[in-house]
Formats: structure tokens, sequence, C-alpha cells
């Protein structure tokens, strides 16, 4: 399974992989219960993993590039229920990010997604630069 394949989708928990897509939407494929549905585009949004950028107090980063210092952080994973705890791993972790545009259901997402790509063993890589971007917001 590769990174570039992962999609987040709004209004459904965790993370999806991308088996086609169609006019109307997505086959995709739960990576947390393997379960493969019909998504519509009607109802949600498909967002790749890719293409996913987060604010900094700089220029903002694509998500790979927090990934890669959550991989690098001695740093234990955060208690989720805390959001201050969550918010002290970042500041540990990736202090350049901006905790004002950043919401703490952010990061207990990308901690979240973290989690799941660790669990499924997928390569943290980008597969070029992608053309477009969005945020987290």
């Amino acid at each position: 399974m590769k990174y570039s394949s992962i999609m987040a989708v709004t209004g459904l928990p965790g993370l999806f992989e991308l088996i086609t897509s169609r006019n109307d939407g997505a086959i995709l494929r739960s990576l947390e219960e393997n379960k493969t549905q019909f998504v519509s585009n009607r109802i949600h949004k498909f967002s790749s993993l890719e293409s996913i950028e987060i604010y900094t107090v700089n220029d903002n980063v694509n998500l790979v590039d927090i990934f890669h210092a959550m991989e690098k952080s001695p740093e234990t994973l955060p208690d989720l229920k805390d959001n201050n705890s969550v918010k002290k791993y970042f500041e540990k972790t990736f202090s350049e990010m901006d905790f004002e545009k950043v919401y703490a259901s952010d990061m207990k997402k990308i901690v979240k997604w973290y989690e799941i790509l660790k669990k499924q063993n997928v390569e943290i890589v980008l597969s070029e630069t992608p053309e477009e971007t969005s945020e987290i917001n």
C-alpha cells in the first residue's frame, strides 16, 4: 500500500485506501476495519494525505514532514483525551507549528493518522511534489 493512495474523508473517521474512483465517488478500503465501501462525493470530500499541508510560523509544510518529525522524536505519543498533552507533544516534536491556526482537534487527528499508518506499515513518503494542496483547519 502506497502513501499516495491514502485518503482522509470528511464525515468518516480514520483513513482509507483509494481502490478506484468513479464519477460519483470512490471505492475505498478502511485501513482500520479492512472493509471496502463506496463513498459518494456528493456527501463527502476526499483529501489525499499527500496534499495536506499544516500551518507553521513560516511556510506551510506537508503532513509528511510532521510524520517524519514524529518518527524521529523520542517523545511518546500523547494521551488524546488531554488537549494540553497533545499540544505539549507537538511543541516538543514540531515546534514550528502555528498553534493558533492548528487546533487541538487537528493535532489529535494527526496523531491518530500516524498511529494508523504505522500499524499498517505504510512507508510515509511523497510520490512526487503534489500539484494541489489543502490545509487542515
